[in-house]
């Protein structure tokens, strides 16, 4: 899978921009505050419907006009396509997918694969658990439209059942009929999360050793917030959960909230057997989300015989030169857009394939 083109109406500081892109290395080199960002957030924005960075669409439309416009060519060993996004301030969008308008998000998933490594990515790893439960949301909504599926439906009813909580007007009675649908959709949700954690287990352990040399072992654990599971995919996880959800109503209808359940769920990343988030130095947290994204697109070209977009936004001068030399090495073949100050550090890596475009004040050339 890689871009061929790409084109952008009034999107934040570029007012009309057509880019032709290599099937290999293209970098996009440029001072801070010039655009760079924007150019990877508008690609990301199209495999899955939201940007990286906000989460008002409005904010991505060029200031005083009254829409911005993507347009996304695509190609693919099957079928190419080309997704086109109208976004409005009024926080609506349109999107097709090969001139047919799509009336889902969902339908959109699959379509482009991207995977993205920035600076803000650190958070996986040092902040809440709801941002580490974010990312393993959206790897498995890029590639099992199932899962989004039962993610909308189960956070559709807790909200629902939240609600009431909040004001009082539920009684166990109802409380039964929503925590079967909850159990129904969350039995779904957390068997495919760990799947998706044997797999970031099973692709990062020589992905990690090779970064670093041999001199360190990595494990992703998934945490539960039903205690009674024991974090296996053959354990009766419908039986517990339900069995946790009764056990909590009286502390629910208290706090007014769902208190267990995979929206309280996390995960824990060791490295060495140490928690990486409270014990790890920086250069090991940013170690350990660069195994996680190198994971995952070994992941995604598991599932769909294809490798994804790699987008690589102000990372390789932050990285030491072991790890730089183990990305630039490893994206052979795989379609990579780098954003970056100067080129002096991958130079070498570079071929007659690739292109540099320079970015100043949101125009580009090549």
């Amino acid at each position: 899978m890689f871009i061929k083109k790409l084109m952008l109406l009034n999107y934040r500081n570029y007012k009309n921009v057509n880019i032709d892109f290599s099937r290999n290395v293209n970098v996009f080199m440029g001072d801070n505050a010039q655009g760079k960002t924007n150019i990877l957030e508008s690609i990301y924005y199209c495999g899955l419907a939201k940007s990286h960075r906000t989460s008002k669409d409005r904010e991505l439309i060029n200031w005083n006009e009254d829409g911005a416009y993507i347009s996304l060519n695509i190609g693919k060993e099957r079928l190419d396509k080309r997704i086109d996004i109208n976004i409005l301030k009024d926080g609506k969008k349109a999107i097709k997918v090969n001139s047919i308008k799509i009336n889902k998000i969902g339908e959109l998933f699959g379509t482009f694969n991207v995977v993205m490594f920035s600076p803000e990515d650190l958070k996986i790893i040092k902040e809440s658990p709801g941002i580490r439960r974010r990312f393993i949301d959206m790897e498995l909504c890029q590639i099992n439209n199932r899962y989004y599926y039962n993610l909308v439906q189960y956070n559709k009813v807790l909200n629902e059942r939240n609600t009431l909580l909040k004001n009082r007007k539920i009684t166990d009675d109802m409380l039964d009929i929503y925590d079967e649908q909850l159990v129904n959709f969350g039995e779904y949700i957390v068997n495919e999360r760990l799947k998706y954690i044997e797999k970031l287990n099973y692709y990062g352990a020589e992905i990690h050793k090779d970064i670093t040399l041999n001199k360190e072992n990595i494990e992703y654990i998934y945490i539960s917030s039903i205690k009674e599971f024991n974090n296996n995919i053959n354990d009766e996880f419908k039986e517990k959960f339900r069995s946790c959800l009764i056990k909590n109503r009286k502390r629910d209808k208290e706090k007014g909230i769902t208190t267990v359940g995979p929206h309280r769920d996390d995960f824990m990343v060791l490295i060495n057997n140490i928690d990486t988030k409270s014990y790890g130095s920086q250069g090991q947290q940013r170690t350990a989300v660069l195994t996680m994204k190198f994971s995952s697109l070994k992941i995604i070209k598991e599932i769909t015989g294809e490798y994804p977009v790699l987008l690589l936004d102000d990372v390789l001068s932050e990285l030491d030169f072991n790890r730089k030399k183990y990305i630039l090495s490893t994206i052979n073949n795989i379609q990579t857009i780098i954003t970056c100050t100067g080129i002096s550090d991958i130079c070498e890596y570079l071929d007659n394939e690739s292109k540099i475009f320079k970015v100043q004040e949101g125009h580009i050339s090549s």
